[in-house]
């Protein structure tokens, strides 16, 4: 299996922050963080440093402010903490990445959910275990793992944007971290629940659909803060509808006349009566169902060959393929409850 080297890569960006004064594990943090969540907090270097707060932490966090690196963020009182937003475009320069969105300004429910998925990446450091974080890391990851495949970039997470007659496809538009273990060629996914619908939820897990039936064993790992423990019925739902409940191939006939149908009844404003019409509206009401038709109107017919294809379903009954929900636990600064807001 020909991959490129995640060490070689990462140690690469540390050594580009390195020349700014930072300590190699200093710089491994930062590329981290940089790629991943754009902010952090400073339990999270400590953590990753193996250091206490105190003398170490405090000269790392004056370097960064002295460099005019990261932005302060006090939001509540001071002995609470404070968030550091690495927002200087010369580190992400540095990382390779110097239009990465994380160096913008964003509401700060945003940046909590960031420091959640940062938490999830360095809880998640072992062994052979390696982080993707950006578009471009993945897809070229992939493209070598999968070149057994006859590669193309359908294969990858994408939605399709159309202009014209031209199509352009937006690799990995959920920025979200993945885990590659090459010693077992075993993956993790990452989802972080921000809503109480899991309408979201569905289009991530539709859109990994081919790249999981592409991998020998694989984990998602989904994220719930507090606040959603209650919701998580409904996601596991949505996840046992969506990958292991395959659409009946003559259901999926009917549904492909009947999005048909309704795309042109909405373009042409139609309600005129039709018992058929009517029959599969009634039948297909469901929020699964809803959801696959928007996907339809964004990505064609291909969905709909997902949904009836019952290849994950193999891999859960085999154990090749797993879901696990994760609590949310650390307080962030009693900010937990602004995730889902911004």
């Amino acid at each position: 299996m020909l991959v490129f080297a995640f060490d070689d890569h990462l140690d690469e960006r540390a050594a580009a922050i390195q020349r700014l004064g930072f300590s190699p594990r200093q710089a491994r943090f930062l590329v981290l963080a940089l790629l991943h969540a754009g902010v952090f907090v400073e339990r999270q270097y400590c953590a990753f440093a193996r250091v206490r707060h105190g003398q170490k932490s405090t000269d790392f966090l004056h370097q960064l402010r002295r460099l005019d690196l990261a932005r302060e963020i006090q939001p509540g009182a001071p002995h609470l903490g404070r968030l550091y937003h690495l927002h200087n475009k010369r580190l992400y320069r540095l990382v390779g990445e110097p239009d990465n969105r994380h160096r913008r300004r964003v509401p700060l429910a945003r940046l909590v959910e960031r420091l959640m998925v940062l938490d999830a990446v360095l809880d998640g450091q072992d062994g052979e275990r390696k982080w993707l974080a950006t578009e471009r890391d993945k897809a070229r990851y992939f493209e070598a793992r999968l070149s057994d495949y006859q590669f193309e970039p359908r294969m990858l997470p994408h939605p399709v944007f159309r202009s014209g007659g031209r199509e352009t496809l937006r690799l990995f538009p959920d920025k979200l971290p993945i885990a590659v273990d090459h010693g077992r060629d075993n993956y993790v996914f990452v989802y972080l629940v921000t809503r109480a619908s899991p309408v979201d939820f569905r289009s991530f897990l539709r859109r990994h659909f081919r790249l999981w039936l592409l991998l020998s064993q694989w984990t998602l790992r989904v994220l719930v803060p507090p606040q959603f423990d209650r919701v998580i019925p409904a996601y596991r739902e949505a996840a046992r509808q969506e990958l292991i409940s395959p659409v009946s191939m003559s259901d999926t006939e009917e549904l492909r006349w009947f999005f048909g149908e309704r795309r042109r009844r909405e373009a042409e404003a139609s309600d005129t009566p039709d018992r058929r019409f009517d029959e599969a509206a009634q039948r297909f009401r469901a929020p699964r169902f809803s959801s696959l038709y928007r996907a339809w109107g964004r990505d064609g017919s291909e969905v709909l060959w997902n949904a009836s294809s019952s290849g994950l379903m193999d891999g859960f009954e085999s154990g090749s393929a797993s879901l696990e929900f994760v609590a949310v636990t650390r307080p962030y600064m009693r900010l937990t409850r602004l995730v889902g807001t911004s």
